[in-house]
């Protein structure tokens, strides 16, 4: 998919999506190897977003997994149509049982989630495990075939293999640790905050109407918040709602009428946003 590590940062860039050299890099590695690759990071940093910026490079079909708490085999690999084989058996009642099991457990009936779907076909596909640490441990157990081999096996109808392997991208916001054996299986990729100089650069990029001056000053005060002792500090995606914020307000400066009164597009908790209206101090940044 890529020639090089610039070319990664190119097309990337065409996207839409600013990636640091450490990103380009990652990437360009988990495509020549055929490597699947864990971003972690905070929540808001472009984890998810690489993976569609990856996904439209390739002109594949993103194919997404949303972890949560209780996702199960029948959600991320496959599963039954029950009511289609019990219609199937109604209809064949004079059948006997072997001719009815053949033909209800065939792909007729498969309903194929997620990871099954992604393995299946010579499109190009990527991939998207997302918020892996959101699931149960058992669910990893889930994943580490489709990892290790890029297969599913399914009892009653065989190995199903990988004919054209997806680009596989896996995020966690490092709720809970993941196991060893699924880190073993991935390229590891950190996303944290991008530097002043990154974060002016995408929010010129995603609000090109923002003056630079305000732009840089929103890059300013989004960091001081960074620095507080908050219950969750804002993110890319904030920084960018914020500067659009104070685009759709007609703000040219900050102050601290326009500030107090947008916090809230930056800050979740009402006590951060106390916390920051009493330490926040334009004038000093």
């Amino acid at each position: 998919m890529f020639t090089s590590v610039d070319d990664v940062s190119a097309r990337l860039a065409e996207t839409g999506y600013l990636a640091s050299p450490a990103v380009a890099t990652t990437v360009f590695l988990a495509d020549r190897i055929g490597k699947p690759l864990l971003v972690e990071g905070p929540a808001g940093v472009g984890k998810t977003e690489l993976a569609k910026a990856v996904a439209e490079i390739a002109g594949a079909e993103l194919i997404r997994l949303q972890c949560y708490e209780g996702v199960d085999e029948a959600r991320a690999l496959y599963e039954w149509n029950h009511a289609k084989q019990l219609l199937r058996i109604s209809a064949g009642r004079d059948e006997t049982w072997d001719a009815t099991r053949s033909d209800i457990f065939s792909e007729e009936f498969l309903l194929p989630r997620p990871l099954l779907t992604a393995i299946r076909g010579d499109e190009p596909k990527v991939l998207l495990i997302d918020e892996t640490d959101k699931a149960d441990v058992e669910v990893e157990g889930l994943l580490l075939e489709v990892l290790s081999d890029f297969q599913v096996t399914v009892p009653e109808l065989g190995t199903i293999t990988a004919t054209r392997r997806p680009f596989v991208v896996l995020t966690s916001n490092a709720s809970r640790e993941l196991s060893e054996a699924l880190r073993r299986r991935c390229l590891f990729l950190h996303i944290g905050f991008p530097d002043a100089e990154l974060e002016r650069r995408i929010v010129r990029l995603k609000v090109p109407d923002l003056d630079a001056a305000l732009a840089e000053s929103v890059v300013r005060v989004v960091g001081a918040l960074r620095a507080m002792d908050l219950r969750k500090v804002p993110s890319v995606s904030e920084t960018i709602d914020w500067a659009r914020t104070l685009l759709a307000l007609g703000a040219d400066t900050l102050d601290e009428t326009v500030v107090r009164d947008s916090l809230g597009v930056l800050l979740k908790h009402q006590d951060d946003v106390l916390k920051a209206s009493a330490k926040l101090d334009l004038e000093a940044l």
